[in-house]
């Protein structure tokens, strides 16, 4: 047997924190197995895992269709690069496009990547169809967004700990209120340059925040008005987070498999990742019609890994797991019962004080400042009581589980949850 067969979790830590860069700041649990909604530490311990790896993994860990689709293909072929046709990258591309409703289909690798990659559509296009004079396009994004953390993203961050002695910054972004539609005409009305808005329908890592119910579809009537092109980016929220399969679909009555794509407030430029692979592989891709697709042109952008057969039949076999196993519908039903169990306990609690989210990606505000450890502390005895989450914005712990999560178990989660609150009430 080889070291890192025995290694134990303080090891593991102990090498990461020589060998490796000090870019996060993970809960002390190191992670050696997955199996649906549980992960087990190198010590054996059995955890519910409730971040789902930031929701890439809402097919539950190791899906067996997933994992074996990876490993035929991976068998078979790896890698071409685009210099080449493979014959996985066309089916998985028809069959995303029928799957979303768009016309084409552009594969990348992480989600940053397919953000940048909806950015420079958006600016070709304006530039070559809306008119904007070249180098003018300006594109509104939401106050306390989280697209990712390359250099252009982040410059139109509020994050400081993003942003701070990276600049100079990329420029050509104007920020506006979230869920503030009077902020966002204001701001399309006065600037005739702008070539979109990118928003995320629900913005996870400043807290799960939840706009109104109809905010994404009159945002997006709004960006019609004015010719501007909607960009949503659905990287942490789509495939059946929200209990719908956008989150752009809001509260729409499809039972979260949209087919007439009319019934919500349909993007131009659709960015998806992390769900698209079940977190068995980086695969991401950007979405939208022929029109405004078809300015891109060969060399103008594109990927080495970008397009993959491994990635296409773990894409394809990820979003028909969605499918048949109904998992849009089981989010929508779990996360309601979810937010009323956590409801029942604030009703009493001095240490708690809301539950938001939509389907099964929700937080809990708690009850200290933003600064505090508190929920960075209740987060550690919710591992040792059995349970991972993760705070963000210091005093919010995010709650996102696999989406094969049971009922049954759910409520043994509450349980775990309730229970370790009422030690810090």
């Amino acid at each position: 047997m080889s070291v890192i067969d025995t290694i134990t979790s303080n090891e593991a830590i102990a090498l990461e924190e020589k060998y490796g860069a000090h870019n996060y700041h993970p809960l002390p649990v190191v992670l050696e197995r997955g199996e649906g909604v549980y992960v087990w530490d190198v010590e054996g311990k059995r955890y519910f895992d409730f971040l789902s790896a930031y929701s890439a993994v809402n097919q539950g860990h190791c899906h067996p269709r997933i994992v074996g689709a990876m490993n035929e293909q991976a068998q078979k072929l790896t890698l071409t690069s685009r210099a080449f046709y493979n014959d996985v990258l066309g089916q998985y591309e028809k069959y995303a496009t029928s799957y979303f409703g768009f016309d084409k289909l552009l594969p990348m690798n992480t989600g940053a990547e397919a953000v940048e990659t909806a950015i420079k559509i958006c600016r070709k296009w304006a530039y070559e169809k809306k008119g904007i004079p070249e180098e003018k396009a300006q594109i509104i994004v939401c106050e306390n967004n989280f697209h990712g953390r390359t250099t252009t993203i982040i410059s139109f961050s509020n994050d400081e700990g993003a942003r701070k002695n990276f600049g100079p910054y990329t420029p050509g972004f104007v920020k506006v209120a979230y869920d503030d539609l009077q902020a966002l005409e204001e701001t399309l009305k006065e600037n005739k340059n702008v070539a979109g808005f990118l928003v995320e329908p629900i913005q996870g890592e400043a807290g799960v925040y939840t706009p109104a119910d109809d905010y994404m579809l009159k945002a997006k009537e709004l960006c019609n008005k004015y010719d501007v092109l909607f960009i949503a980016d659905e990287i942490q929220t789509g495939i059946a987070r929200t209990g719908a399969l956008l989150a752009v679909c809001g509260s729409c009555s499809c039972e979260g498999h949209c087919e007439r794509q009319e019934t919500y407030s349909r993007p131009d430029i659709l960015i998806l990742g992390k769900a698209l692979s079940g977190g068995a592989y980086p695969v991401s891709a950007v979405l939208a019609d022929n029109a405004i697709m078809n300015v891109i042109k060969p060399g103008q952008h594109g990927s080495t890994f970008g397009g993959n057969p491994v990635a296409g039949k773990v894409a394809m076999a990820a979003l028909e797991v969605v499918k048949d196993e109904h998992l849009a519908q089981n989010a929508r039903k779990l996360g309601e019962l979810f937010r009323a169990e956590m409801n029942k306990y604030i009703e009493n609690s001095g240490i708690v004080h809301l539950v938001r989210g939509r389907g099964l990606l929700n937080a809990i505000v708690i009850n200290d400042t933003e600064d505090s450890s508190t929920a960075w502390d209740i987060c550690m005895a919710l591992k040792e009581h059995g349970l991972l989450a993760k705070p963000t914005h210091g005093n919010i712990i995010r709650f996102a589980p696999p989406l094969v999560m049971t009922k049954d178990k759910l409520l043994q989660c509450v349980q775990i949850i309730t229970r370790t609150l009422k030690d810090f009430e």
